[in-house]
């Protein structure tokens, strides 16, 4: 597991709208998303940090074993995603834009907001 997915501070940390993994703003900024950043292009970028994470997130759970974790089912998070820390529902949800160019691309959104269950 890569240290750059476990978030180095305890305070200021954002969640991933798109996956839910849980960084501080600066991994985000300087690292991107491990799982996302591919289709969101947050590396580098203050604005579209802010704009496809959250700082508003609700439990935080650990995922070390992607393919063999419970939690990874229970959470709805793709085997693929690599280990890190994840948030068990994030505020929020992209901007259309971006929600639109994932659909154009095929690829599946899961909006992560329990807030209003």
């Amino acid at each position: 597991m890569s240290l750059s997915s476990v978030p180095k501070d305890m305070r200021g940390l954002r969640a991933c709208k798109m996956c839910s993994m849980v960084k501080t703003f600066d991994q985000f900024l300087f690292g991107g998303c491990d799982n996302c950043d591919r289709y969101l292009r947050m590396k580098g970028n203050r604005d579209r940090v802010t704009e496809v994470t959250s700082s508003n997130f609700d439990g935080l759970v650990a995922m070390m074993s992607p393919a063999d974790s419970w939690v990874a089912k229970w959470q709805r998070l793709s085997n693929k995603y690599v280990p890190g820390c994840y948030a068990v529902s994030v505020t929020g949800e992209l901007p259309q834009d971006i929600m639109d160019s994932l659909q154009d691309k095929g690829i599946p959104y899961q909006n992560r907001d329990n807030s209003n269950r």
